[in-house]
């Protein structure tokens, strides 16, 4: 069963004046949810360390935290033992703040060297560098081949599932998808890097992992970071609807990660390792 679940506190109403035209009208509007999220992980008696805050649209705040810490190399997955959220006593909506409980010992002393900061609009800024990323993330195996008929039709299907986007036009989404086009999950977010990391952490909780055999559909651009999330969650095929930067590229190439973009209509770019897009009907042979 495909999951698309929208949680509580997704899409929030708001008071606007709308004009059209030459008409006025005063009316209620649904719009995307942010809140900061405080992400904390603690080891076998040790006190939460804040590892990272991040502005979020509120929801599936277990998989953010959990696809934060494996996205971004702290954790495997399997040592997860359990999630906890703020205490209501002291916090107005306790689910801002998320402690990811280890069967082993945190090392803080990570958290202080990478330096976490982050925002909806660019994920974690400025920390890391290729080399970084090349030495968390080996270069993927050679992964599916998948056909051109199933790139072209992940823009829809991705498109068909996002639910809060038809309510407020104002969110970001990531898909995961088979070889054969199948929707497996989707999450959305105000951060397209933190809805990556939410559907990254729905299938590290579901025992899914490794993604080695999955398609990731984002839609928007592609930057750096979202190739750095998939490498290290194992993602081997990165499609999207708008353009990759110049490093993500460079990063796709290094790591091993097929790069399509501008998927549009019945088109797309193919920007590193082509080798896993089956193109042999648009090619002649003798």
């Amino acid at each position: 069963m495909t999951d698309t679940v929208q949680p509580t506190r997704h899409v929030t109403t708001t008071r606007i004046v709308a004009v059209r035209g030459s008409a006025l009208e005063y009316r209620a509007d649904r719009v995307v949810g942010e809140e900061p999220l405080e992400i904390r992980a603690a080891g076998p008696g040790q006190a939460p360390v804040a590892v990272a805050v991040t502005m979020r649209t509120p929801g599936n705040e277990d998989e953010l935290a959990v696809g934060f810490l494996r996205t971004e190399g702290l954790i495997e997955g399997p040592e997860v033992l359990r999630i906890e959220t703020g205490d209501p006593v002291e916090m107005n909506q306790p689910d801002d703040r998320v402690t990811v409980r280890l069967s082993r010992p945190f090392d803080a002393s990570v958290v202080a060297e990478r330096h976490f900061v982050a925002t909806a609009s660019c994920g974690i800024c400025g920390k890391a560098s290729l080399d970084e990323v090349v030495v968390r993330s080996a270069p993927l195996a050679p992964g599916p081949v998948v056909s051109r008929p199933v790139v072209l039709a992940l823009p829809d299907l991705l498109r068909a599932a996002q639910h809060a986007f038809d309510q407020t036009g104002g969110l970001h989404a990531a898909g995961l998808f088979t070889p054969a086009g199948e929707l497996i999950a989707i999450r959305e977010d105000v951060g397209r890097h933190n809805a990556l990391d939410k559907l990254v952490g729905s299938q590290v909780l579901a025992n899914a992992m490794p993604l080695g055999q999955r398609i990731l559909m984002v839609s928007g651009r592609v930057s750096f970071e979202i190739i750095q999330k998939a490498a290290v969650a194992g993602i081997p095929i990165v499609c999207a609807v708008s353009a990759p930067s110049d490093l993500a590229i460079e990063a796709a190439d290094r790591l091993g990660v097929t790069l399509v973009g501008f998927l549009r209509g019945d088109g797309f770019n193919v920007y590193a390792h082509d080798e896993r897009i089956d193109l042999r009907d648009l090619l002649a042979f003798d």
